[in-house]
């Protein structure tokens, strides 16, 4: 799932996500929105802190074989 789905799908949540980040809820919706990277830390705490639902592939889909590679087998997985 994509970050801009998971924190519209429920009511505060975008504003819990930002706090557990330590980022504003402004940041956090750009951020959804494209319009401010995310560096593959911040993935990785991403997908932590959303509990898995939104996934380090979903947040860096043309560059996460790259920067996570032991992801690939995982990924290819049925």
């Amino acid at each position: 799932m994509d970050l801009k789905t998971y924190i519209s799908a429920e009511r505060g949540r975008a504003a819990a996500l930002a706090a557990d980040l330590g980022v504003s809820p402004s940041y956090l919706s750009q951020m959804a929105n494209g319009q401010a990277p995310i560096s593959p830390e911040r993935c990785v705490e991403i997908w932590q802190k959303t509990g898995g639902a939104v996934t380090r592939q979903d947040l860096k889909p043309n560059d996460w074989p790259r920067i996570w590679p032991e992801l690939i087998v995982h990924h290819a997985s049925p």
